[in-house]
Formats: C-alpha cells, sequence, structure tokens
C-alpha cells in the first residue's frame, strides 16, 4: 500500500512514472499476507519498454519523451484523476480483503496436515462417510458364514505360550495383517514363567493316606512342601476369611480348601496369605461347574499382571532386570485339585458348623483334620512374540484405538482364545475392505494378539509397560476380545464408566441371537447397568489397560446364565464343548459379537469428538466422596483422639467439587464446538484422554501398586480401600492407623484435584474456576 501511495503521489506531483495501468496480484500464506500491485503503462510499449516490471525512471535518456506523452493536458489530467480514483478504491477493497483475512482463525487443516495436502478453498473439509452408512456396511461385511473357514483355521490343540505352535499362529496372523493391507509387526519379550514339574509331580496327602497327584497346577506359587490342618474356606474372598475370624478361628498355618469361582485364583491366595495360612488349595465344586469330577485346574497366582519378575518394566532382551519381584507374587504354596479329591477331604472334616450362608458342606475342619501339600513348579525364560497390524487414521494417525485378543491356551483353548483371535482377524478384514468402498477412520486402529495370556496377561502388559509414555498419550481405547462367547443365555459388558454411552449406543443398535431385537432388549430387563454391566475384574486382560495405563477399556461376553462356562482353564476347552453350551450357535454369536466390537470401534474413529461419558465419573467420585464424608464424622465422634477435628473432608469435598465443574465445561466446550475445526475437535479430545490416565494416583510405586487408579484399582491409595479403612477404626480393628489414613486421604484428595486441574485445559483457566 506505502508502495502504491508512492506512486500515486508521484504522479499527482507531475514526476513521470512508468505504471499508469495496473496489474494486482495477491499473495497470502499464513500471517504473511502481503499484496504486490504493479502499474503498467502504453507509455511502457511505445518507447519499447522491457516488460511490466521495468522502471523507466530507471533509464534517464527516457524522461524527456515520457514528460512530454504525460504532459498536462485536460484530458490527462483528467485520465490521470480517474486512474488515481481506481487504483485508491482497489487498493483500499484488497487491504480490507488482507486485514479480514489475518483476524480469521487459521485452518485446522492447515496445522494438522500442511498446505500441500489441502484441497481447494471450497472443499477444505475432510470427507467424512455418514454414520448411518458407515453401520450399514458393517453389517453387510460381517457374516456367520465367514467365520466357519477361520475358526477351522486357527482351531489348534497345541498353543501354550512360547511353544512352536504358538509361533506358528502368530506367523498366520501377520500374513493375514498382510494380506488384508494392513501394516504388520511383532513385539518379542524374553519373560519368566512357572510350568508343572517336568520329571516330577506335585502332591497332596490327607491324614497319611493315599497320595494324590493333582493334574492341573498354579503358575507362580511358591515351592516346597507343608503341612497344616484343612480349613474350609467357602469362595476364599475377604468377606468369607472375615466371617472365620469372627467366629474366633485362627488361621495361622492352616491349609485353606476353597472353591473356585466369584474372584481369581490370585485373590484367593492373597487373601489367604494375609491371614497367615501356609497354603491354598482350589477346587471345581459340582454346584458351580459341570465337569467331570476328574478335570484337573489351571491358573496362575500372580496378583498382578505382566512377567512378575520385571515388575513396571518390560522384558525386552536387552533390558537391565533388577533383582526384584513383583509384590503380587505369594509366597505361599498353591495348588489345584479335583471335584473327587476335594470331596474325599471334605467328607471326613470335623469342627465348627459352616456360617450361615455359605454353600457347601457342614464342618470346617479342626486341628486333627492335617494334609501334606509339595508344589515342584519350574521356573522358565521363555521368548514370547505379540502380532500386531494397524490401519492408519487420515487426521489423526498418532491416535489409536487398540483392539486384542490371547491367542495361547493351556490346551485346545477354543473358548479361551481361538473364537477371540477369530473376531480380531475378522475386525481387521471386514474394516480393511469397508477402506475400499469409501470409509477412512479419523484415527488408527491397532490390532492385536497377544501371547502368554494364561500366565496373567503377559503379553499384552509387557507392551503397555514397554510403551507406557507414548501409549498414554496416544491410546484412547482398548476393546478386549478373550472369551467373548461362553454361552449364549447372557450378555454381560465389562468397562470404564468413560465408555458406558458407547456400550448403551451399540447394545441398542446391535441385533441379538433373537434377529427381531437388539441386544439391549433382549439382555437389559429394564436396567441395563444392573442386568448388563459388571465389575472389570483384575484378571481381565482389559484391566492392566485400565487400572496400570489409565486407558478406557472395554470387555464383553455372551454367558451361559448364572452359571460360568466352566471349561475355562481347563483341557476340556474344545469346539464340541462350546457349540453345546451355545446350542451349535458359535458362528452366529461370533457375528454378533464382531458388529458390537466393530460398532463401537468405528465410532471412536469416525466422530469428529471421541464418544464419553463425563458425568459417570462424576457420579462415583461424589458417592465416594460422601460416603468417607460420613465415615470420618462417625470415626471423630466415636474416637475424636485418633480423629481430631483438625482433620477435615472440606478439602476432598472442594476436589470434588472442581471435578464436577471441569465436566461440566468441557461438556459444554464439547456442545459448542465446530466439529470442522480440526485443531479445536483434537484439543478437546485430547482433554478427554487425560481423564482416566490422570485418575492414575502419582504418589504409588507402580512397582508395588501397579494398579493405581483411585476409583477401579486396587491398594490403599484407593478410594475404597479409605472407605474400608474407616470400617476397621468403627470396628475397633487393630490394624486401623490413623497416620496412615490421613496420609492417604491427603494423596486422594490431590489425585482428584489434578485430575480436575488438567481436564480444565490450559493452566489459565484454572484460576477462580477450578
Amino acid at each position: 500500500m506505502d508502495q502504491a501511495r508512492s506512486t500515486i503521489s508521484k504522479i499527482f506531483n507531475g514526476e513521470p512514472h512508468s505504471y499508469t495501468r495496473f496489474n494486482l496480484t495477491q499473495n497470502m500464506e499464513g500471517d504473511n499476507s502481503q499484496v504486490e500491485m504493479k502499474l503498467s503503462s502504453d507509455v511502457d510499449e511505445e518507447v519499447g519498454g522491457n516488460g511490466v516490471g521495468e522502471h523507466l525512471n530507471h533509464n534517464s535518456a527516457r524522461k524527456p519523451y515520457i514528460a512530454q506523452k504525460l504532459g498536462r493536458t485536460p484530458r490527462s489530467l483528467c485520465f490521470l484523476a480517474a486512474s488515481v480514483l481506481l487504483i485508491f478504491i482497489i487498493g483500499y477493497l484488497i487491504g480490507y480483503l488482507v486485514h479480514r483475512k489475518k483476524e480469521a482463525a487459521p485452518s485446522c487443516a492447515a496445522t494438522v496436515l500442511g498446505l500441500e495436502d489441502l484441497p481447494p478453498p471450497q472443499d477444505n473439509v475432510i470427507p467424512v462417510m455418514n454414520w448411518d452408512d458407515v453401520k450399514k456396511l458393517l453389517f453387510q461385511k460381517v457374516s456367520a458364514a465367514n467365520f466357519e473357514p477361520v475358526l477351522a483355521d486357527l482351531s489348534t490343540s497345541s498353543h501354550q505360550a512360547g511353544s512352536p505352535g504358538d509361533e506358528a499362529l502368530a506367523n498366520k496372523l501377520l500374513k493375514k495383517f498382510s494380506d488384508y493391507g494392513l501394516k504388520s509387526w511383532t513385539d518379542d519379550h524374553f519373560v519368566k514363567v512357572q510350568d508343572p514339574p517336568v520329571s516330577g509331580y506335585n502332591r497332596i496327602v490327607f491324614k497319611n493316606g493315599k497320595e494324590e497327584r493333582p493334574s492341573g497346577f498354579l503358575s507362580y506359587s511358591a515351592c516346597g512342601t507343608v503341612s497344616g490342618a484343612v480349613l474350609y474356606g467357602h469362595y476364599g474372598e475377604e468377606s468369607d476369611f472375615m466371617m472365620l475370624r469372627s467366629n474366633n478361628i485362627d488361621l495361622s498355618g492352616r491349609v485353606v480348601l476353597v472353591r473356585a469361582g466369584r474372584n481369581s485364583f490370585a485373590e484367593k491366595v492373597a487373601n489367604a496369605a494375609k491371614l497367615n495360612a501356609s497354603a491354598v488349595l482350589i477346587y471345581p465344586d459340582p454346584e458351580d461347574y459341570s465337569l467331570e469330577e476328574g478335570t484337573g485346574l489351571f491358573g496362575h497366582v500372580h496378583l498382578g499382571s505382566g512377567d512378575p519378575y520385571t515388575p513396571a518394566f518390560p522384558s525386552f532382551n536387552h533390558t537391565q532386570f533388577p533383582p526384584v519381584e513383583s509384590s503380587g507374587l505369594p509366597k505361599i504354596l498353591a495348588q489345584t485339585i479335583t471335584a473327587r479329591m476335594a470331596a474325599d477331604i471334605l467328607k471326613q472334616l470335623g469342627g465348627q458348623s459352616i456360617p450361615m450362608g455359605w454353600k457347601g458342606i457342614n464342618r470346617l475342619g479342626d486341628e486333627s483334620d492335617t494334609i501334606r501339600v509339595e508344589v515342584n513348579n519350574v521356573l522358565t525364560e521363555r521368548k514370547i512374540s505379540n502380532a500386531f497390524g494397524v490401519i492408519k487414521g487420515i487426521v489423526d494417525s498418532d491416535r489409536y484405538l487398540v483392539i486384542g485378543a490371547q491367542r495361547d491356551a493351556w490346551g485346545p483353548g477354543f473358548a479361551t482364545a481361538t473364537v477371540g483371535t477369530s473376531v480380531l482377524l475378522e475386525l481387521a478384514r471386514t474394516i480393511s475392505e469397508m477402506m475400499k468402498e469409501g470409509f477412512e477412520p479419523r484415527r488408527s486402529i491397532v490390532f492385536a494378539s497377544w501371547s502368554a495370556g494364561e500366565y496373567g496377561s503377559v503379553g499384552a502388559t509387557e507392551w503397555l509397560e514397554g510403551y507406557l509414555s507414548s501409549l498414554s498419550m496416544k491410546a484412547f481405547t482398548y476393546i478386549n476380545l478373550d472369551g467373548v462367547i461362553a454361552g449364549r443365555n447372557g450378555f454381560k459388558v465389562a468397562g470404564s464408566p468413560l465408555m458406558h454411552s458407547l456400550i448403551l449406543g451399540a447394545l441398542k443398535e446391535v441385533k441379538s441371537p433373537n434377529p427381531a431385537v437388539s441386544l439391549f432388549s433382549q439382555y437389559a430387563g429394564g436396567n441395563w447397568e444392573t442386568n448388563i454391566l459388571e465389575p472389570l475384574k483384575v484378571d481381565n486382560a482389559a484391566y492392566p489397560f485400565l487400572a496400570f495405563s489409565g486407558i478406557p477399556s472395554i470387555s464383553f461376553r455372551f454367558t451361559s446364565g448364572s452359571k460360568e462356562y466352566p471349561y475355562f482353564g481347563t483341557m476340556l476347552d474344545t469346539r464340541d464343548k462350546l457349540n453345546t453350551a451355545t446350542s451349535n450357535q458359535v458362528p452366529q454369536l461370533a457375528e454378533i459379537v464382531t458388529r458390537f466390537a466393530g460398532h463401537m470401534a468405528l465410532r471412536l474413529v469416525h466422530d469428529h469428538l471421541l464418544k464419553v461419558d463425563l458425568a459417570k465419573y462424576d457420579r462415583m467420585i461424589r458417592g465416594s466422596v460422601r460416603q468417607i464424608y460420613l465415615k470420618v464424622n462417625e470415626v471423630q465422634r466415636l474416637q475424636p483422639q485418633l480423629f481430631p477435628k483438625a482433620l477435615t473432608v472440606q478439602w476432598l469435598i472442594s476436589a470434588s467439587g472442581s471435578y464436577s465443574r471441569a465436566s461440566r465445561n468441557l461438556a459444554a466446550d464439547i456442545k459448542n464446538s465446530d466439529l470442522d475445526d480440526i485443531e479445536m475437535c483434537r484439543v478437546i479430545n485430547d482433554r478427554i484422554m487425560t481423564v482416566e490416565r490422570d485418575l492414575l494416583s502419582p504418589y504409588v510405586s507402580p512397582r508395588e501398586s501397579p494398579f493405581r487408579h483411585i476409583l477401579l484399582g486396587s491398594g490403599p491409595h484407593t478410594l475404597q480401600a479409605l472407605s474400608n479403612h474407616l470400617n476397621s477404626f468403627r470396628s475397633n480393628n487393630p490394624e486401623a492407623d490413623a497416620d496412615l489414613f490421613r496420609n492417604q486421604f491427603a494423596l486422594a484428595t490431590w489425585t482428584i484435584q489434578g485430575c480436575a486441574n488438567s481436564l480444565a485445559g490450559d493452566i489459565w483457566s484454572l484460576y477462580n474456576q477450578i
């Protein structure tokens, strides 16, 4: 503009200049917008100028001729005045447009993709297939007929973790991923696992009678020989052992006999160990399991996940392993026995009658009911491989959904591993074919096949530990496919409360085995949260993703109804057994679970904003805080010497309020967001992704307490543990520790406050708002 004004001034002052007609070129890029104005004249052509860009006043020999041509005649003055006015108007308009361009927000697409990737301005929006068309395409591509060859191809009788059969399956999956057009790779780990003795055996001897040699075993048990009096412990839940203590029964040195079911093997052993039991025997009771009486059970008793000899860090071959063990490794012996062995023991027990409400025998056992237990398991190092394939997103390719399934099993493992792996493979094929017909995911999808799942999600956890720093910022959801078909009479879903609205949407849109109604209509029974939702248990492969890594996770399954599928963890987990449990509907049910998983997965990678339910955690936090508040007030009234009035719950209530406000503010931002603004969507999605991660307590060691989630984890740092600790004060339990409680109470408060601060967004948005 200054150059234009200078030129105009020279013309008005009679100074010769070569520009009397003009050519305008606009060059705008980011904040460096500029306007170049060029004026040319017929004069230039008449004097044989060298082009538009040549300044004639740089050649002194031409000045008299130019002056003559630009003489101040009335006609020339009018022409000049009109030209100047026209130049001024056009210059003003261009300046206004440039100013408007600078004030406008920069294109989010330009920020993310780079200018060279942008379509023309009028098409400057990433094309996204309509969601109804995505659903229709998914349901068209998935069919029961596709599953028969896949199930047959992946079925094998020998695929224990690290075995040749396991490796062969991994290679088969990698080839399939590549055939579907996915980028594929493997991730190897060198882990320590405990197997049954190769040359010897484990054994029990009851009352100096017949020696029994169980066929099953429990990995990561302590080894050795112990003798003690048998004590029946029901299901080995914490409440069961508290019931025994309330009846003045001392567990020290006792060999506890418990039923399988309700909680994990590891939790049963840990509960007994806390009360100084010497060993735990676990059996499948006929009331719970329809098994042949000689069927052995296989499992593990590590109260954690991953390789217990590399806690909280990955077991890569190049890792320098410190000489540590997981705090979840038991110090007592543990062994499974058959239903027949247990019946022989139970019918000979004396002692007190069982507590009211317990199932099973009539007597608990007394000091004369002695048994000797010998465990000779062998610890060995083994190489395992996880296999992966990825479909990359077109907008946020560095944000990804992970879908995974366990590949290994103790024996045939048809329901345990084969079905889930088949669903994983079919999802990869389906979505890759959908992309050929126009579907493009905004975010990436990682398909993962895990090894060593039977030893406690070892393969999955080692992967999490190896890439935790990256995954915590980039992986936004995990969908678990393990054991997705174990019957057809019920449907259960467990997962992060953030995912509940996503789950509900899929339940309402995916058809049930009765094609006339949805999964929701078939199984919700008027209250889906009561009849379909269940807690995510510690032995679920999705649990470490949620409670250790802070990644929202989902796990689901068809069930047999009131009873668990009896063949998990046995050598009888075959296609025939699952056919019996499902009325020969395995392919049809596989079609449904594939659509259910696919519906949730595609919704997460299709929508501009992640579909989450922030209000659910708000209600959970406020409920826990209210519970703690009432109990603290009661303890302060009953034991003021331990809990003085100076211990206030006000800061915890304030932190809860901060989370409520932050979640509501984010919900408002989501409601008012511009879905075509890619950068804004990415910022909001990143705020959403922090919620689960920020609910992991930063004040506890992941080696000592790996499941650090304060609402869904386990350990003294959780809000539930605080509530339980207050119960011990109310009952005058000698293990109650006021100093420990106050410390954990303060750390939980700041964990919630920190989550609220992170959820609120920019640091300058926090003051006087949170």
